[in-house]
């Protein structure tokens, strides 16, 4: 007997449809699973045999082919066991009806709970679009699965309750859809709690408001760290758009919490130093997102940035710039989002004090230049924004005035983005910081007096044509801050004051 059922595997972040087909011939007794499977795909036949041995359902004695179409692409993970095994009781006339509308996906234990697996939220995207009706996911998986509406999502703890549930023995209820709201998001770090650093604050601010890339150089404990952290906090709340292409990518990496099925709070992403290259850019024989695409919509913060490894920070210099990653291997060539704020903080020397006001630097001669050389002029170039960090004064640390929250600062920074998202309603782009060169001709609009300061600065300081980009963008990002139409002399002023500092620190690069 022949049966066929639909299920869904994910490639990246987007999913396909597997025809799940079953075939039940006389022959020797055997188990044979094609369609270009993985180990753990392979494995379900021992799983499948047991669950149905243990819940009293015939076990076949015959020649069982499994195909998984189509067969030119590799399937992964265990989401197979629940339509193989709906599939061979279909096949043995244990169970009958027809389920073209359906779907199936989950693990299946030895004694029949279905287990939750990687990747639902994809996959149910993908069955709405390919016009399913009814998909039968795991329990554990459902507040996930209910996010997508247009389809009827149920919740499957045991192999039984879906076979009586397809008997109409004992039917379910699809789960209720999942009510989104960005609100609600709690600000669990604010910058309420840190003193003093009042340009500091106000260069995450505009970076805020402008999506733009941060560098933060100071001597330890100074709070490079403290405000980095506290940067998702004034960013504006994300859209269901935003959060629903980030939960694909944390979902098929399976970093979701049940409780919390769709992420709504901007990633913050803190790597260690010894993090490899295939781990910030993602990777492995069927590559997997890394921590910049875990970051997307959110912030990608590399603590001492001198001690990754040139490697690794070089091969962030085009995702910054296409906020996509492309990761390509013999079997599979996959792009991942990652349009990310990357924040940056260092140490300006090896013992971390060159240019202290009072503790002098230590460090041999030709050790600061060789430290800060670990970071490329390129990627140097990428940060637009380079803020110094120097040490908070007793007068402002003992202070009991409390600093300005990130409530009042993310109240600027949404007005500074709505503008913003007006403006661009028809380029695609929702901030300051991926203005293309052809955009900033007609967005970037400058007076004459901003013009002539710029052009002051530009044949000053040797500025490069990306230099000359980024402070455009700044300034208009100032200018939004202050809703103003046109970039004036105070905002590009202002904007050179965050570029200034790679000809202080990297004056030989």
């Amino acid at each position: 007997m022949y049966s066929k059922l639909n299920s869904f595997g994910f490639l990246g972040i987007d999913a396909f449809m597997v025809q799940v087909e079953v075939d039940i011939s006389q022959g020797m007794p055997s188990f044979d699973i094609v369609g270009l499977p993985d180990a753990t795909v392979k494995e379900s036949r021992d799983r499948i045999r047991a669950s149905l041995k243990n819940n009293n359902y015939n076990v076949p004695m015959s020649r069982i082919t499994v195909n998984l179409a189509p067969a030119d692409i590799k399937k992964i993970g265990s989401m197979y066991d629940l339509p193989i095994l709906i599939g061979i009781l279909i096949s043995t006339k244990q169970l009958e009806g027809n389920f073209e509308d359906s779907a199936f996906i989950g693990e299946i234990s030895l004694f029949g709970d279905v287990k939750k697996v990687y990747g639902i939220l994809p996959m149910v995207l993908k069955a709405k679009e390919m016009g399913i009706k009814n998909i039968y996911i795991p329990e554990g998986n459902i507040a996930e699965g209910s996010i997508v509406d247009g389809i009827n999502v149920f919740a499957i703890s045991h192999i039984n309750q879906v076979i009586e549930h397809l008997k109409n023995k004992q039917k379910l209820e699809p789960a209720p859809i999942y009510k989104f709201n960005s609100e609600i998001a709690d600000l669990d770090l604010s910058f309420e709690d840190v003193k003093g650093q009042y340009q500091a604050k106000r260069a995450l601010e505009i970076a805020a408001a402008g999506g733009h890339n941060v560098l933060l150089i100071g001597p330890p404990g100074s709070g490079k760290s403290m405000l980095a952290k506290r940067l998702a906090s004034i960013l504006p709340p994300m859209t269901f758009d935003e959060a629903i292409e980030t939960t694909k990518i944390h979902s098929i990496s399976g970093f979701l919490d049940e409780k919390e099925p769709l992420i709504i709070k901007r990633p913050f992403r803190s790597p260690h130093h010894s993090t490899s290259s295939a781990g910030l850019s993602g990777g492995g024989s069927t590559p997997s997102p890394g921590e910049i695409s875990l970051a997307h919509n959110g912030v990608l913060f590399l603590d001492e940035l001198p001690e990754f490894s040139r490697q690794t920070l070089e091969i962030l210099r085009q995702p910054i710039e296409d906020s996509v990653i492309t990761i390509s291997r013999a079997r599979a060539k996959i792009t991942y989002p990652c349009c990310v704020m990357l924040v940056a903080a260092m140490n300006p020397c090896p013992c971390g004090f060159f240019g202290h006001p009072t503790r002098p630097c230590i460090c041999a001669p030709g050790s600061v230049s060789k430290y800060l050389n670990k970071v490329s002029g390129p990627l140097l170039d990428r940060l637009d924004i380079h803020v110094e960090v120097m040490p908070v004064d007793y007068q402002d640390l003992s202070s009991k005035e409390k600093s300005e929250s990130s409530i009042e600062i993310r109240k600027r920074v949404i007005k500074a983005r709505n503008l913003q998202i007006e403006r661009y309603k028809n380029q695609n782009i929702t901030c300051n910081a991926r203005l293309s060169s052809s955009l900033m001709k007609t967005y970037c609009d400058i007076t004459d007096s901003a013009n002539k300061i710029l052009k002051s600065a530009f044949e000053k300081m040797g500025l490069s044509a990306r230099t000359y980009d980024k402070i455009l963008k700044i300034a208009r990002t100032i200018a939004d801050l202050d809703s103003d139409e046109k970039i004036d002399s105070k905002h590009i002023a202002e904007a050179l004051q965050y570029r200034s500092l790679d000809r202080k620190y990297w004056k030989n690069l």
